[in-house]
């Protein structure tokens, strides 16, 4: 399912629905236990309703901040168990703490607390049960994947990689002996696609010269029965990211996105404006506080300015907080800070970790230069390097520059050319999918990446 341009399992999208509806219902028996014949009034007259929706929407959030809803976060099921136990233990302290401080929250005769004692059962339950599901044969989408080359491996791998996705690999190209000829691959593909009742076929084929069986996978498409799908667009639906290796300029010319309307503009550039001013008066109280750490932590200057590459290719200064020793490159020149770099200051390692260092770039936010979600803007020195280095680089300066993005929140600091490929594939898909829904999710994700010290 397609949502905010971002595709999500139809797995995944039950699953929160599933929660969404036992949190209400659990929440909603609570209240009709306890007032039994008085629960309508409880519920049209002192906002019921809109407490219960409240507590609905806190408990997806819980879940969300838990990843519960990511199943390479969840860990092992004892971990999956006690993060679900969190979830009511928390909004049973929060209550408690809200309704002292403010009488009007609380709905009366223990309602709320008995309706988190149901969804505690209720929670267990439905998770067991959706994991029984899962694995249900006809729940699942049977793939075959045509190809045998490293791409291939990588589909396959990506495939049986992501159990939430409820598809089964039950063949591939690779399977077959030897290099085999359009006719083997032609005989194998018919084969599993008759005995394995096929819905999709993914194709990976690096070289499709002479070995393509086009007029089998015609035949196959017109049937009706099997999808056929190019490798790039699957992949890029399951990892959020647009691989590069494999990349021809015909499939960036005919796909869909890549387009940026002018009221698609203007609504971003109201939201730039929007998110940068309140986000310097929020911080505002801060600044002093951070401008005062880093002036005792090191001489020099405060805050820190280096050249950085725009929105189409053109250079402006970026504004941070002042992380590292005064004249920290003078002698090795412009590299690209390790983990542990010791041109860090030890309260440039706070900075940095807490992202406060960089705050003064919502000032560039304000002037143009940057926009508050887009591709991390580079410094000149390593773009030149970078555009030789990784083929479609320079795709990234079609947009403003950001101080988040969909790199920023789905991977980690980047400090080789490796990282910086891998960021460059997160933002392909948001180039090509940017949408104002698209920012407002990297913003949500965001504050959850910040405050779990996670992302780059």
């Amino acid at each position: 399912m397609r949502l905010f341009k971002v595709y999500y399992p139809i797995r995944t999208v039950i699953l929160v629905l599933g929660e969404a509806l036992l949190a209400w219902t659990s929440l909603l028996l609570g209240v009709v236990w306890q007032f039994r014949e008085d629960s309508y009034k409880a519920l049209n007259f002192q906002y019921g309703y809109y407490k219960i929706f409240a507590l609905t929407l806190l408990v997806l959030l819980l879940a969300h901040w838990f990843d519960l809803y990511n199943p390479v976060q969840s860990g092992a099921r004892s971990e999956l168990y006690f993060r679900l136990l969190l979830i009511p233990g928390l909004l049973a302290l929060g209550l408690a703490g809200a309704e002292a401080m403010f009488p009007k929250v609380r709905m009366g005769n223990l309602s709320f607390a008995w309706g988190l004692l149901i969804l505690t059962a209720a929670l267990l339950g439905w998770r067991n049960a959706y994991s029984w599901l899962a694995q249900l044969p006809y729940l699942r989408e049977r793939v075959y994947v045509l190809g045998n080359g490293e791409r291939a491996q990588k589909v396959v791998r990506g495939l049986q990689g992501r159990p939430e996705l409820g598809v089964d690999v039950v063949g591939w190209t690779g399977a077959l002996e030897g290099v085999p000829t359009r006719e083997d691959i032609a005989s194998h593909l018919y084969e599993q696609a008759r005995n394995r009742a096929i819905h999709r076929v993914i194709v990976a084929m690096q070289d499709r010269r002479d070995t393509m069986p086009m007029q089998e996978l015609l035949e196959l498409r017109l049937q009706g029965a099997v999808h056929i799908e190019e490798a790039t667009s699957w992949l890029e639906k399951i990892t959020g990211r647009i691989e590069v290796e494999h990349l021809y300029p015909s499939w960036i010319i005919f796909a869909e996105g890549f387009r940026f309307s002018d009221t698609f503009q203007f609504a971003r550039r109201l939201l730039d404006l929007t998110v940068g001013l309140a986000g310097l008066i929020v911080t505002a109280p801060v600044l002093p506080l951070v401008a005062l750490a880093v002036r005792l932590s090191s001489p020099g200057p405060v805050f820190y300015s280096q050249q950085r590459v725009g929105k189409g290719g053109k250079v402006f200064h970026c504004y941070k907080f002042r992380t590292m020793f005064r004249d920290a490159e003078a002698d090795v020149g412009p590299t690209w800070a390790d983990d542990d770099d010791p041109r860090i200051t030890r309260v440039g390692k706070f900075l940095r970790l807490s992202r406060l260092d960089e705050i003064p770039q919502l000032w560039c936010v304000l002037k143009g230069d940057m926009a508050f979600i887009g591709p991390r803007p580079e410094r000149p020195e390593f773009v030149e390097w970078l555009d030789h280095e990784i083929p479609y680089y320079g795709v990234r300066h079609l947009v403003r520059p950001g101080i988040t993005g969909w790199a920023q929140i789905n991977y980690k600091y980047g400090n080789s050319v490796e990282d910086a490929k891998e960021k460059l594939q997160y933002d392909l898909f948001y180039i090509k999918n940017a949408s104002i829904g698209l920012d407002i999710l990297i913003m949500f994700q965001t504050i959850k990446t910040v405050l779990s010290l996670r992302g780059a």
